[in-house]
């Protein structure tokens, strides 16, 4: 008898004991009935691990008990939570990076978390704190699935690639051709020369990772891949936009509409997400917890490597 995961990839475990609702046949998951806590039993976190290793990115409603202390703790019965490598943590709080957004500004553009470091994070966990009326959804991609449907000739090309990740990159630019307004590239040209930018990192990741729980294989580009190793920019260029365009087809995806007081949970060993910036002058405010990964493994083995960690020339002195 066919189970439910053969008839479609997203499908509930029905052994687990959590109230699971897929969203996509794809990707996605409602989880019902849980109220978020640093004091979740053991039983109750190892299942929510099993969702989102298998469903990708899990969402939960009605959170808004939440403040950032119990947003802390229940991040830390996942692993170790981490701060952002070269962003400020939000005021009065340990880890969470504040994501917050004004007149469309939201980081518009497909990627995985922090992959410019090699022990990129395991898992983001964002709170919805103040939500557009319309407008700033986010899309997750599921990495995974969009490996498995390669064509076979791109497959075996990825098993052999590797891909250098950096936050030294104008990378929506470079990678959409998109024209920026003049105050949007400003604010753009400020923000890379003061925080984010403060510290460069180059690292070199597999473009195809063994994940370390499901043991599946995964597709690892997104917005900071600056170059294939190897490859010239052009051709770089090229093939990243025939690979990222598989990992970014509709059917691999889900939209979130967020309420004040959802909380997103995502694998981000296994997917690349992008907030939608649709909502004008509103104001979207959430704030991001984030557990600390293992450095990736490619199908030979070899494990990422850092290449370069230095601050920029131009703030040694600042």
């Amino acid at each position: 008898m066919a189970t439910a995961i053969d008839q479609y990839p997203n499908a509930k475990d029905h052994s687990s004991p959590l109230d699971i609702r897929p969203v996509t046949g794809t990707i996605g998951a409602e989880v019902r009935g849980i109220e978020l806590s640093g004091d979740l039993d053991a039983a109750t976190v190892q299942a929510i691990d099993a969702a989102l290793v298998r469903h990708k990115v899990i969402f939960f409603r009605g959170q808004h008990h939440l403040d950032d202390a119990e947003h802390e703790a229940f991040a830390a019965l996942f692993g170790d939570p981490v701060a952002h490598p070269t962003v400020p943590v939000a005021e009065g709080s340990r880890y969470l990076l504040d994501v917050d957004s004004k007149e469309g500004s939201a980081a518009s553009s497909w990627h995985t978390d922090v992959t410019f470091v090699d022990a990129y994070p395991k898992a983001s966990i964002l709170r919805a704190i103040n939500i557009p009326e319309a407008g700033g959804d986010t899309l997750w991609a599921n990495t995974e699935i969009a490996y498995e449907r390669l064509p076979e000739p791109l497959r075996q090309l990825a098993n052999t690639l590797w891909a250098t990740h950096t936050n030294d990159y104008d990378y929506a630019a470079a990678l959409s051709g998109a024209q920026l307004s003049p105050t949007v590239a400003a604010q753009r040209e400020d923000f890379q020369k003061s925080v984010f930018s403060s510290t460069i990192y180059e690292t070199d990741h597999p473009v195809v990772h063994v994940h370390p729980v499901s043991g599946q294989r995964n597709l690892l580009l997104g917005h900071f891949v600056k170059q294939f190793v190897g490859l010239s920019s052009g051709d770089s260029q090229a093939l990243f936009n025939v690979l990222q365009a598989h990992v970014i087809k509709p059917e691999n995806t889900v939209r979130w509409r967020w309420q004040n007081g959802d909380v997103a949970f995502w694998d981000n060993r296994a997917t690349q997400h992008r907030a939608i910036g649709d909502f004008g002058l509103q104001r979207r405010t959430l704030r991001r917890a984030t557990v600390n990964g293992e450095v990736p493994v490619g199908l030979d083995g070899r494990r990422s490597q850092t290449k370069r960690q230095e601050k920029r020339a131009d703030l040694a002195h600042a």
